[in-house]
């Protein structure tokens, strides 16, 4: 209720900035879930800077407890929408896991993880790595310098065990290509075994983010794959170390999303434009002049009712530096990207990335032509509801026209060998070939029987 009437009153007074134009909306009352986690800065942002407002949208954000109870939340529609992991509606289009038609207009930002490991694991793997002019340890950390340590471990008879935030999370597929190029096994599911750890070197398993600093404190796990801040809270901290970014793992590479029912976006048309226009406002304060505005949000995000971590160490990744060991900052000014690049394009190859690691790791367990990856990336990939409200907020001043991709087919230009730690490219249009040059991993007609790969 303080929302609106905030809303009616600057209405009134006329101080208000140019907003939007109004849609003939169908439902304005709306409810969307998040994981408290710097990159649900967009949805924070159109809320405090009034974007939502500014649409007729009377939104209320609310934190979920993990990201099952966030997508059964939109499945069953007491959430309208939310922050999700790209790999949810993926998923859940396709019957893995709980089974609905879940589809996105927005993608939410590039980069933002981190691999962290304990400070006895780091203790271990400094000795081995090179160091820069500067006497720092040189960066990006291959996984072969984890190895000997996995080895270690096994000789003691204790398995070697890290945490990711859930199986189709970015975070699963990012640590487990880390470690897969480091020439170590991550595990495989399969339809009987969705643990994941089928001949794993390896063994990964969920933690809530908000919960990985904890869990590794209490020795529970090795190390974490996680977004921000909770990398940099290990840091601060003192109970662990960042050994690589997802900007190094592979530079800007997809994040999260937004995800909707499918019903909701037929039933509901121009409320669903409406929440894509606010989203891409929000993304575009969030980058414009430089990032000039990421202390703003840092204070918003630092506040219990969104992430709820101290100011410092949010601002540690989300102003454009990133702290590895202790003391140790660096300028990564594209740490966090929320509109640079064509962030927020839902693009068929950023789905499909995501099928074929899925399929590379045995949750899709039967090979599929390419033709099914583009088609289950179009049936949930949704640009040209992205384009339609981009093309508003142009006619309405409110964007500039050169800031999206009118003429893009949904695919981007192949990623270069250049930009992937293990120096092996990615075309979306031929997801089958990628998966044949990744040299750990299922591809061709291979399944998993048992506790083996088989074809």
């Amino acid at each position: 209720m303080k929302r609106i009437l905030l809303s009616l009153a600057a209405t009134t007074a006329m101080v208000a900035p140019a907003s939007a134009e109004m849609l003939d909306l169908e439902k304005d009352v709306l409810t969307f879930g998040f994981i408290k986690l710097t990159d649900m800065a967009p949805l924070a942002v159109a809320y405090e800077q009034g974007f939502f407002d500014d649409e007729g949208l009377f939104v209320t954000l609310e934190a979920q407890a993990n990201w099952k109870v966030l997508l059964d939340g939109v499945i069953s529609g007491t959430l309208d929408g939310a922050h999700m992991l790209a790999g949810q509606p993926l998923a859940a289009t396709i019957g893995y896991g709980t089974e609905a038609h879940i589809i996105t207009p927005f993608s939410m930002d590039l980069n933002g993880n981190g691999i962290t490991v304990s400070n006895d694991v780091w203790e271990m793997m400094k000795p081995n790595l090179e160091t820069d002019a500067d006497g720092k340890v040189a960066h990006p950390i291959s996984a072969s310098h984890l190895k000997p340590v996995i080895e270690k471990y096994n000789s003691e008879g204790k398995p070697f065990n890290m945490g990711m935030v859930f199986p189709v999370s970015t975070h699963n597929y990012e640590l487990r290509y880390w470690l897969a190029a480091g020439g170590i096994e991550p595990g495989y599911y399969s339809p009987e075994n969705v643990t994941g750890q089928i001949g794993a070197e390896a063994f990964l398993s969920v933690t809530p983010p908000p919960q990985m600093p904890a869990t590794l404190e209490a020795g529970t796990i090795s190390g974490y794959c996680v977004g921000e801040p909770w990398n940099q809270q290990a840091v601060f901290k003192g109970i662990g170390v960042p050994v690589i970014t997802d900007y190094e793992l592979w530079k800007n590479n997809p994040e999260k999303v937004f995800g909707i029912n499918a019903e909701f976006a037929e039933q509901y048309p121009n409320t669903t434009l409406a929440v894509t226009k606010a989203l891409i406002r929000a993304a575009q304060w969030l980058d414009e002049n430089d990032n000039a505005n990421r202390p703003e949000a840092v204070e918003i995000l630092s506040r219990p009712e969104y992430v709820g971590a101290d100011y410092e160490v949010i601002a540690n990744s989300m102003t454009g530096t990133f702290e590895y060991e202790k003391g140790d900052k660096r300028e990564v000014p594209d740490f966090n990207v929320f509109f640079r690049y064509n962030a927020t394009y839902p693009f068929y190859s950023d789905a499909v990335w995501y099928l074929t690691q899925m399929r590379r790791w045995g949750q899709i367990p039967e090979a599929k032509p390419d033709s099914w990856y583009d088609e289950v990336a179009k049936s949930v990939y949704k640009p040209e509801i992205y384009l339609e409200a981009a093309r508003l907020l142009v006619e309405e001043g409110l964007a500039n026209e050169a800031d999206f991709p009118w003429d893009s087919d949904g695919y981007k230009a192949p990623t270069p060998a250049s930009d992937v730690i293990d120096g092996i490219g990615y075309d979306g249009r031929a997801p089958n070939a990628y998966l044949e040059s990744l040299p750990i991993g299922l591809k061709g007609e291979q399944i998993v029987v048992g506790n083996e790969v088989q074809g």
